[in-house]
């Protein structure tokens, strides 16, 4: 009995010494993935300080050729007016310029537009980035449930007519660089089939409307987003449904699933619980990947559609060299891609049993 007895005790040491354990491991595998994620934001952070800096040209060079061309100064006149204009000295040593940034970064100030006159760059995206998340967000998602029910379907039909047809013309759509598809929606709905009214469709909002939870604001969001939107499906839907067609194939040959059709179980069971939980695992995690894509991923679009989100401001500071507001966009493009890619780690290990112990399979 007392034999019994320490084995008993002995036995359920064992167990809660393995669950400290695999909490500590999960503990120290959350804060190196954190530190990497941080890690890899300072370093691009870096990198596109300098990069910035080495493209060709300067703010206040461009400035002075817009007011030569435009006022017909001379150069020394337009050199006077610029410097009064600018606050930036670009003759400083470009290390003091870098530790200057972080040290504005640090205390979360993303500094002031140069070409706003004095605008702060953290209002600019606050006020642009909501019109990105918008327009991509909801083409993401049409896009993505679009493509999984298709990506089963042609799965189920595999060898069909359908089959060939929904394939070639996904790989077709996904081959396509999303501006190709933009201009020939731009051409054909707005200029030959005069479909859309492409004058009244620049911006992301009508004058006069005020933004708020009224039908006349939410119908001309959608209005003014129609052809940015329906540019993401054409070319991302392709793309989700031929990774759900190869994900629904693959467990479409696993053993619970004959297993499940040897029991006698009901097709509509074994098509939702064994096989589509299942194969749009992998669709998760690259659905959370492509969310921190949305803030990168609208520049052409919004600059050819004339869609004043974050990606039509950062064409613009572009073209101006207006280095404050390209460093915050593209801090803002980096954040969203590193806490993407996390997110998608973690989700992945609380949805497949196997990568959430130590010896489990990835």
């Amino acid at each position: 009995m007392a034999q019994a007895t320490t084995t008993k005790q002995s036995s359920q040491t064992g167990v809660v010494s393995f669950g400290n354990r695999i909490f500590r491991w999960r503990k120290n595998l959350l804060l190196q993935r954190l530190a990497r994620a941080l890690l890899t934001i300072y370093i691009a952070t870096t990198l596109s300080f300098f990069l910035i800096r080495l493209m060709p040209s300067n703010p206040v060079q461009i400035y002075i050729t817009q007011l030569i061309s435009t006022f017909g100064l001379s150069y020394q006149e337009a050199a006077n007016m610029a410097s009064s204009l600018f606050s930036i000295d670009l003759d400083r040593p470009m290390i003091l310029q870098y530790f200057d940034y972080l040290g504005n970064l640090a205390r979360g100030n993303l500094g002031k537009s140069l070409i706003s006159h004095g605008t702060s760059v953290t209002s600019m995206i606050a006020e642009f980035l909501p019109w990105t998340l918008f327009s991509v967000g909801t083409s993401l998602l049409i896009s993505y449930v679009l493509g999984v029910l298709l990506g089963m379907v042609i799965a189920y039909r595999r060898g069909s007519m359908l089959d060939h047809v929904l394939t070639t013309l996904a790989s077709i759509l996904s081959s396509i660089p999303n501006y190709i598809v933009a201009i020939l929606v731009l051409i054909f709905l707005g200029v030959r089939w005069k479909i859309v009214p492409i004058t009244a469709m620049r911006g992301s909002l009508s004058p006069g409307v005020v933004p708020g939870f009224t039908w006349e604001f939410f119908g001309d969001a959608f209005f003014h987003a129609f052809m940015p939107i329906l540019t993401y499906v054409i070319t991302t839907v392709g793309r989700w449904m031929l990774m759900m067609k190869n994900s629904t194939l693959n467990t479409l040959g696993e053993d619970y699933v004959t297993v499940a059709k040897a029991r006698g179980l009901k097709n509509r069971t074994i098509t939702i619980s064994y096989v589509g939980r299942n194969a749009i695992l992998p669709l998760v995690t690259n659905l959370a990947i492509s969310i921190g894509f949305i803030i990168g991923g609208a520049a052409l679009i919004e600059g050819i559609f004339v869609y004043k989100g974050i990606g039509w401001i950062l064409l613009s500071s572009i073209n101006q060299r207006d280095y404050p507001v390209m460093q915050g966009v593209f801090l803002c493009i980096t954040v969203s891609v590193v806490l993407s890619n996390l997110a998608a780690e973690l989700l992945y290990s609380r949805l497949d049993p196997r990568i959430r112990v130590p010896g489990g399979e990835a």
